[in-house]
């Protein structure tokens, strides 16, 4: 009996052993588990990244947000219109330059010129100038004149080239060098066309020889339309007639196209701030404050040495297409002024004695004046009084003012 008690204490032991290591064992593999499961769990599903802050993107359909603002208020008339730049008188603008070797061609088959305004800035058309006759457009249209345009190198281009070249700044030698036809360029087409019209026909009327018989015409207007156009193209009638070998100049229709160099002075900027008059030259020049060069044009002077005034004069009196008072004292040497012993007025017109402007100087009897033989300016002497062109005189007419200071210098 005890044997039997003891035999069944150790398989009790034993048993209690096996459940003690059973449950372990399952502790041990629920642990397991859990710890397999976490790790399989964090391989699966990554941790999140905090997400960038997302740009903005206008959609079509639906704008973004706009921020409410209260409404702007309109803007003042003077701060909407464009502020004008400041007086400038000297404009010598930047030109392009191009190879020279340019093709005649390329001048002839141009596109004709834009209208003034339109053309005012940056054309695509800027060549150097390669000859006289480009060269004296090219001037002109610097309101430097040659004289009349007629492609001839003469004294009165050489001093308009040596006007251009101080101008800028180059050595003033007359020469149209590699650096002055740099500088001197044409920005529109060297040629453009007039078409003669009935009102140009109607001008037309025979001039009177004699004294009394110019006082008794209606105006002293043009003869000829060869004469009206070379004066409305600065050019001398030669050239004009050169340009349009085609053209019967006796019987010239309206609406006949003529070809003429093109040449505009551009508008005056301001008045000018004083004139000087070179008579060995026999050139003016009228300038700004700044001593900017404003106009360069040739003039003739007195014939007699007493007669041509050194020193200050002033403007005393303007006149534009002015009537002429013809006065036989002023003319000792005309057998003709002296037969008619009384003054005559003129009726005004081109071929009026002092042209289409009068600018009076402040000594009796003297002033600067226009002329109904603009080729011969320069050329010739007069009484006492300072002759140009008429389109040279009717463009300083708008530089000159009343008390303008007119300089005469040897």
């Amino acid at each position: 009996m005890p044997q039997l008690n003891k035999s069944s204490s150790k398989r009790r032991q034993r048993g209690g052993d096996f459940l003690a290591v059973l449950l372990l064992l399952l502790i041990l593999a629920g642990t397991g588990w859990w710890w397999w499961r976490q790790e399989h769990a964090a391989k699966k599903t990554p941790a999140r990244p905090v997400p960038a802050a997302k740009p903005t993107v206008s959609v079509v359909s639906q704008p973004p947000l706009v921020e409410s603002r209260p409404p702007a208020q309109p803007k003042p008339l003077a701060a909407v219109l464009p502020v004008p730049p400041p007086l400038v008188l000297n404009t010598n603008p930047a030109r392009v330059v191009v190879p020279e070797k340019v093709p005649a061609a390329v001048l002839e088959k141009a596109p004709l010129p834009l209208p003034e305004k339109v053309l005012e800035k940056a054309p695509d058309f800027s060549l150097p100038v390669r000859d006289v006759l480009e060269a004296q457009v090219a001037l002109a249209r610097h309101t430097i004149s040659p004289g009349s345009i007629d492609g001839a190198m003469g004294s009165q281009t050489r001093a308009a080239i040596a006007a251009f070249q101080r101008s800028q700044n180059l050595t003033d030698t007359g020469v149209l060098n590699t650096n002055t036809k740099a500088r001197l360029t044409l920005d529109v087409p060297l040629f453009t066309t007039y078409t003669v019209t009935t009102n140009d026909l109607a001008r037309l009327q025979p001039i009177g020889k004699t004294w009394v018989a110019k006082s008794e015409q209606s105006a002293l207007d043009y003869e000829s339309v060869l004469e009206l156009v070379a004066e409305n193209a600065h050019a001398h009638p030669l050239l004009i007639q050169k340009l349009n070998p085609d053209v019967f100049w006796t019987s010239v229709a309206a609406g006949t196209i003529l070809k003429i160099p093109d040449v505009r002075y551009p508008e005056p900027q301001g008045r000018a701030a004083f004139v000087i008059i070179h008579l060995s030259g026999k050139f003016l020049e009228a300038f700004d404050v700044e001593t900017n060069l404003l106009a360069h044009f040739p003039c003739s002077i007195a014939a007699k040495v007493e007669k041509r005034p050194i020193g200050e004069l002033h403007v005393a009196v303007v006149a534009p297409n002015p009537n002429y008072t013809f006065d036989p004292a002023v003319f000792p040497e005309s057998p003709e002024a002296q037969a008619i012993g009384h003054k005559l007025i003129l009726p005004p017109g081109p071929n009026n004695p002092v042209g289409v402007a009068w600018m009076g100087l402040d000594k009796p009897g003297y002033g600067l004046h226009g002329t109904p033989g603009p080729e011969q300016v320069g050329r010739t002497e007069s009484h006492g009084c300072f002759r140009l062109a008429n389109w040279d005189a009717a463009y300083l007419l708008k530089l000159v003012w009343i008390g303008l200071p007119v300089e005469v210098v040897p």
